[in-house]
């Protein structure tokens, strides 16, 4: 049965969360209870304010049960959680090599200016252009680039490598486009980045090993970098904060079912045997997340083989949240960072891909 809340209209829902965050901090406490702390972290007052009213939803959990019912739970949080940053923004759709895009440029932002190549998360099976949406205003505002949204297929439909292979399409067609055909993209075509959360960072990671000219910053939230195994803190995290063990499990066998090619570099790209070839990178992940320690585990590959890479645990805060930067506190506070990074990495770092 549906609960109260998820009876009410989610822009009615979404100005309540709004409403409660809005709050003084000392109230919050009040309902949220007890601050929470595991392995040596404390969870943010915001994060754990954001999953006490998640709870009030009604346990909804973000995979499990029909594809359908979960491509609508998160597509219900695109509702929940609006978000235009203050300077406008145009968009305008993009066939990127026959994989449909969107296309971000910031008003007043001179053509020539830097490209971000962003891969939206949802484990391979959910998201799409629009619950990415609010993310790609944001990176493209706060680092004053330019941002190709990329609507790869989703698996079951499309199982592995069909999302990697799409990433990678995309990818392959901005470059070209950069240089050959200028005025379609509008961008520098020595200052191409690749990004992305989750799922979408491990196709942003896949592409920056495997593409033929390599980007020149690869921007990582939280990305799922070995399918093939589990780490400490998919059991030390695996319940109760947003994405839990059993969800990357039901990703998985929808992503890539057969467990033999989950050991495949364009599957788990820390298992490559060199990643020396890989751009410089910025890479967050969050405290409470059962992805934390595969993502960080990338990032010292990276830095053993020569990659000039920034780690930044948000060790305060939960899988998903960028994609909660409306809410401000934390969340803001994290995004604000990592767009700030690529921004940094694109206008300030050698310029040209290999």
């Amino acid at each position: 049965m549906a609960s109260l809340v998820e009876l009410v209209p989610p822009s009615v829902t979404g100005l309540m969360l709004r409403g409660v965050f809005a709050l003084p901090d000392p109230v919050k406490r009040l309902i949220v209870g007890a601050p929470v702390r595991r392995d040596g972290q404390e969870l943010s007052l915001d994060a754990q304010l954001l999953l006490t009213m998640m709870r009030l939803e009604g346990e909804r959990r973000l995979a499990g049960g029909s594809v359908a019912d979960n491509r609508a739970g998160l597509a219900r949080l695109k509702v929940l959680l609006p978000g235009m940053p203050a300077r406008p923004v145009v968009t305008r759709a993009v066939d990127a090599g026959g994989v449909e895009s969107r296309l971000y440029t910031p008003k007043a932002l001179p053509d020539g200016s830097p490209l971000l190549v962003f891969y939206h998360g949802g484990g391979w099976v959910l998201g799409d252009l629009e619950t990415h949406d609010t993310v790609c205003r944001y990176l493209a505002v706060h680092a004053e680039v330019r941002v190709l949204s990329v609507d790869y297929r989703l698996a079951p439909e499309h199982p592995y490598p069909a999302a990697a292979d799409d990433a990678l399409t995309a990818y392959a067609y901005a470059v070209e486009h950069a240089v050959e055909h200028a005025a379609e993209l509008g961008a520098d075509p020595a200052a191409i980045a690749v990004g992305g959360d989750s799922a979408g960072g491990n196709l942003a990671a896949v592409v920056g090993l495997l593409a033929e000219r390599t980007p020149d910053f690869a921007l990582l939230f939280y990305p799922a970098t070995d399918l093939s195994a589990r780490r400490r803190s998919r059991d030390l995290f695996a319940e109760g904060f947003y994405l839990t063990d059993a969800d990357m499990t039901w990703f998985g066998d929808h992503y890539c079912p057969e467990e033999e090619r989950r050991a495949e570099v364009k599957a788990s790209p820390l298992l490559a045997e060199d990643l020396g070839g890989f751009p410089p990178a910025y890479i967050a992940t969050a405290g409470f997340d059962p992805l934390r320690d595969e993502g960080e585990e990338f990032a010292k590959r990276l830095e053993k083989d020569g990659v000039r890479v920034a780690l930044r645990r948000q060790d305060d805060l939960i899988h998903g949240f960028a994609n909660t930067w409306s809410l401000g506190g934390r969340a803001r506070e994290a995004l604000s960072e990592a767009a700030g990074a690529l921004r940094t990495g694109l206008y300030a770092g050698p310029r040209g891909g290999s």
